[in-house]
C-alpha cells in the first residue's frame, strides 16, 4: 500500500458517519384530493343555483320594500290589490274596501263570520250559505243608516219591527198562528182590507172598544154559521 492510499484510508475512517434524514409528505394527495375538489365544486354549484332561485322567486313574487305582489304594508295596516285567496283562517280587526269599489267575500261553500270573547268562546256567528243566511247571537238588530233607529230586532223573548209601516206583498197575505196586537190595521189606497179565518173563529177585542171604518166603500161581515155582535156595558 502506498503512502497516499494509507493517508486516504485513514481519513475516510476518521470522518463521522452521518445518516440522511427521512422526509414524510404532508397534505392530501391522490383520490382524497380529487374528492375534496369535487365536493368544493358541488358546493359552489349549489350556492349559485340557490342564489339564482332566490333572485327568480323575488322577481316572480314581486318583492319590494313595501310588500309582496298585491300585498302592500302601509301605516294604516295591510292593503291588498286585486283578488286575494286565503287557505287558512284570517284574523283581523277591520276589513274595508276602497271608497269607489264594493267589498266582496266569496266562497265555494259558504262564508262564515265568527265573533269570540277574550276567552275564545263563540258569541256570535253569521253564515251565508247557498240555501240560507243564518245568524246566531243573543240579539239580532237591523238599524237605519240615519239616526240609528232600530228597524228590526229579535231575541228569545220577542221580535220588534220598528219601521213606520209593515208591508206584506204576498198574494196570500200575512198568516199569524197566535194573537196579534196592533193599534191600527189599514189596507193600501184603492185596495180592500180583508180579515179572514178559514177554519176557526175571528175575534177582535179591545179594552176601550173596536172601531171598524170604511171611508170610501162598503163594510161586509160574513160567516158560515152565526154572527155575534156583543156589548158588555152598552148596546149594539
Amino acid at each position: 500500500m502506498t503512502r497516499e492510499q494509507y493517508i486516504l484510508a485513514t481519513q475516510q475512517n476518521s470522518l463521522p458517519r452521518t445518516e440522511h434524514p427521512q422526509f414524510y409528505p404532508v397534505g392530501i394527495y391522490g383520490w382524497r384530493k380529487r374528492c375534496l375538489y369535487f365536493f368544493v365544486l358541488l358546493l359552489l354549484v349549489t350556492m349559485i343555483v340557490n342564489l339564482a332561485m332566490t333572485i327568480w322567486i323575488l322577481k316572480v313574487m314581486n318583492f319590494t320594500v313595501d310588500g309582496m305582489g298585491n300585498l302592500r304594508v302601509t301605516k294604516k295596516g295591510i292593503r291588498l290589490e286585486g283578488i286575494s285567496e286565503f287557505l287558512l283562517p284570517l284574523y283581523v280587526k277591520e276589513i274595508h274596501s276602497r271608497k269607489d269599489s264594493p267589498l266582496v267575500l266569496q266562497s265555494d261553500r259558504n262564508v262564515t263570520v265568527n265573533a269570540r270573547n277574550h276567552m275564545g268562546q263563540l258569541t256570535g256567528q253569521l253564515t251565508v250559505g247557498a240555501d240560507a243566511v243564518e245568524a246566531q247571537s243573543k240579539r239580532f238588530e237591523v238599524r237605519a243608516t240615519e239616526g240609528g233607529k232600530v228597524l228590526f230586532s229579535a231575541d228569545e223573548d220577542e221580535i220588534v219591527i220598528g219601521a213606520d209601516r209593515l208591508k206584506v206583498t204576498g198574494t196570500e197575505g200575512a198568516v199569524f198562528g197566535h194573537s196579534v196586537e196592533t193599534p191600527h190595521i189599514r189596507a193600501e189606497p184603492s185596495q180592500d182590507l180583508k180579515l179572514e179565518s178559514p177554519t176557526r173563529s175571528l175575534v177582535m177585542e179591545a179594552p176601550r172598544g173596536v172601531q171598524v171604518n170604511a171611508a170610501a166603500g162598503d163594510l161586509k161581515a160574513t160567516c158560515r154559521k152565526e154572527l155575534h155582535l156583543q156589548s158588555t156595558e152598552g148596546e149594539v
